[in-house]
C-alpha cells in the first residue's frame, strides 16, 4: 500500500474551496479525464458515482469514483469502484484557519500483480500522482483566489 499526501493554504473561504473541490468540471480538468457516467449532476455529493475516461501512459483508462465519505464543507472521500488499481482511496480534508482554507489531500493505493505492481507503483505511479496532486492543488488555489471561481460556481456568484 502506498500513501501520498499534500497540503496547501488557500486565501479563499472554506465553502468556496469545498465546492470547487467537488465540481466535476474542475476535477476533470485537474485529472485530464472526462466523465462518461455521472450521478453527481455537476457537483460531487454523498453517495455519488462518476466514471472517468481518458488516456494515461498511452493506454485508455477508465476509473469509477464512488463518494464513500462526505461531511460538507470539511471532508469527502472517493473510493475506486472499478479501474486499473487494486485499491484506490482519496481523502480530501479542508479546514478554516483565520478566514483562509487549509486543504490536505491523501491518496492511498495499491496495484495488482504483486512485486511487479509494487515496482511500477514506486517508479512510475507515485511520482505521477505526486505531480498530479500538486497540480490539482495549485489549480484549486488559483481558481479559488481569483475571479475564475465564478466560472465553476455561477449560482454562488449570483448570490453575492
Amino acid at each position: 500500500m502506498f500513501t501520498i499526501s499534500d497540503t496547501i493554504h488557500i486565501s479563499a473561504p472554506l465553502e468556496r474551496c469545498f465546492q470547487l473541490s467537488t465540481n466535476v468540471a474542475l476535477v476533470g480538468r485537474t485529472i485530464g479525464m472526462r466523465p462518461i457516467e455521472d450521478t453527481a449532476d455537476g457537483m460531487l455529493g454523498d453517495g455519488d458515482r462518476v466514471v472517468w475516461a481518458g488516456w494515461k501512459f498511452g493506454f485508455p483508462q477508465m476509473h469509477e469514483c464512488l463518494i464513500t465519505g462526505y461531511k460538507r464543507p470539511v471532508f469527502f472521500q472517493d473510493t475506486m469502484g472499478r479501474g486499473r488499481f487494486k485499491r484506490f482511496q482519496y481523502d480530501h480534508h479542508l479546514a478554516e484557519i483565520d478566514g483562509h482554507t487549509l486543504l490536505n489531500d491523501k491518496i492511498r493505493f495499491s496495484l495488482p500483480l504483486g512485486w511487479p505492481g509494487k515496482l511500477v507503483a514506486k517508479r512510475v505511479i507515485v511520482p505521477y500522482l505526486c505531480e498530479l496532486l500538486r497540480q490539482r492543488m495549485v489549480l484549486l488555489k488559483r481558481v479559488a483566489e481569483t475571479e475564475e471561481w465564478r466560472r465553476y460556481l455561477p449560482d454562488e456568484a449570483e448570490r453575492r
